[in-house]
């Protein structure tokens, strides 16, 4: 039972990592007001701060998927 909880937890980390990344590309996109223009409304856009944001959360979001693709498996 530990072996299917293990790689269950496994793809929801690494689903939660992709979601971050595409999350982060989103608000870099609104901060350089770049994209479609379903995603160029709101306070966001123009706004350099959120293309900061956006660069650190999909930054951590490839970390969150690496980190659990790659820890050891428990004994």
């Amino acid at each position: 039972m530990r072996h299917v909880f293990d790689v269950v937890m496994r793809i929801v980390s690494s689903l939660l990592g992709l979601l971050m990344v595409a999350m982060g590309a989103v608000w870099m996109m609104q901060g350089l007001n770049v994209g479609p223009a379903a995603i160029l409304q709101g306070f966001m856009v123009n706004d350099i701060h959120w293309t900061v944001y956006g660069a650190i959360l999909a930054l951590v979001g490839v970390a969150q998927v690496v980190w659990s693709n790659t820890r050891r498996r428990a004994a």
